[in-house]
């Protein structure tokens, strides 16, 4: 193993790889291992939990050689520890995962370099799946179903949303954000902005992109359903819904859901995309690139170069065969600061070219945008 590299030198490289693989150049497996296996060295160096969960588990930088060897922490462990490599004083941003009253929120912190790879890693890839046609250089509008970042400063989808739509789409006839947050945390959707700018939209014949967890969504299409209303947005416009439910409405299958939104916003199922993303990860996945013929069978994840998804047997850590279903773990090369790999806790069946989402395991709680939408080292023995 070479010396260790500044995190920041790091962070270059990745960015790097990020542009030439989004820009379609193709870069052979070696190239994503030895980046994986550097930032290892990194951060099992300088992120002290990291180092220590590492080490219990016996396994160091030096004897490996296969980024699938790469320990993933739970994704548990951001609640309970400081999972970065940013000293106190360079964190200008955290990013929380939802809490209720039994549930602490995962905390990843963001500096200024950190925040500028995840603005390049989701720019990216939304814009392969969400606007493939480079609608957002032509008039689209964008809704968001969620709060703006004012109020919502530690969500990451919110931060997400606010850098992925296009400066183009200036002013409040262009772009929206419509919810505000209760006293408990909770995002309520604010029914009368969000259809008042879609039907001004459908006025004007304007595309939308419109974009939000699926409980907003399943709010949205009950404030339609409750008036008798169903709207045609015009041609072109499409749809990306991320999370579950967890209490936030009422649980709708993803087909259902599909076909509810068909009916009542006129959008085909072709332009509606999936997105599976967390807060502890700087990367996302989407099952589906708007406006593309629809894939026979589940919809199935994938995350970009930069990433990569394993579906592992909780009982062994391995790989788990195709069509089985286990654990999914993401290395994320977008993790610079804090940890490349993650076990997110939640279950999927494996395919060659991704994994299909069939929820969370057992033993853990909800997450993430499903309600805002174990130790490292055994107990008491956090920062």
């Amino acid at each position: 193993m070479n010396r260790t590299e500044p995190l920041a030198d790091l962070a270059g490289r990745v960015k790097a790889f990020i542009r030439c693989t989004a820009d379609g150049v193709a870069l052979c497996e070696d190239e994503f291992t030895a980046l994986a296996l550097r930032l290892f060295q990194a951060q099992f160096e300088q992120v002290e939990p990291y180092r220590r969960f590492c080490l219990q588990r016996g396994v160091g930088p030096e004897a490996t050689t296969r980024w699938q060897s790469v320990p993933a922490v739970p994704a548990e462990g951001f609640k309970e520890f400081e999972l970065t490599a940013l000293a106190p004083e360079e964190r200008v941003r955290v990013f929380h995962s939802s809490a209720t009253s039994t549930h602490r929120p995962s905390r990843h912190f963001h500096g200024p370099g950190s925040l500028e790879l995840y603005e390049v890693s989701l720019g990216a890839w939304f814009e392969r799946h969400l606007l493939p046609d480079a609608a957002g250089e032509t008039g689209m509008r964008f809704l968001a179903l969620t709060p703006d970042s004012t109020a919502a400063p530690h969500s990451s989808l919110v931060h997400m949303f606010e850098a992925v739509i296009p400066k183009s789409a200036a002013g409040p006839d262009r772009r929206c954000f419509a919810a505000r947050v209760n006293p408990d945390g909770g995002w309520r959707l604010e029914a009368k902005q969000a259809l008042g700018f879609l039907r001004n939209a459908v006025d004007a014949g304007d595309p939308v992109c419109l974009l939000g967890p699926a409980f907003s969504h399943v709010h949205l299409l009950e404030a339609l359903e409750a008036g008798g209303e169903a709207l045609r947005l015009p041609m072109g416009s499409r749809l990306m819904e991320t999370g579950g439910y967890k209490g936030r409405s009422r649980e709708v299958s993803r087909r259902e859901l599909h076909a509810w939104i068909t009916r009542r916003l006129g959008i085909a199922p072709e332009w509606i995309v999936g997105e599976y993303g967390m807060s502890e990860l700087g990367s996302q996945a989407y099952n589906h690139v708007a406006g593309q013929a629809l894939r026979d069978g589940p919809p199935v994840f994938r995350f970009p170069p930069w990433g990569r998804a394993r579906v592992i047997s909780p009982d062994t850590g391995d790989e788990v065969a195709p069509g089985a279903t286990g654990l999914v773990q993401v290395f994320d090369l977008a993790n610079v600061w804090s940890v490349m790999a993650v076990e997110t806790g939640d279950l999927a069946r494996r395919f060659d070219d991704g994994f299909e989402l069939l929820g969370r395991a057992p033993a853990t709680g909800p997450r993430g945008c499903s309600l805002m939408p174990s130790d490292l080292v055994g107990k008491g023995e956090g920062p």
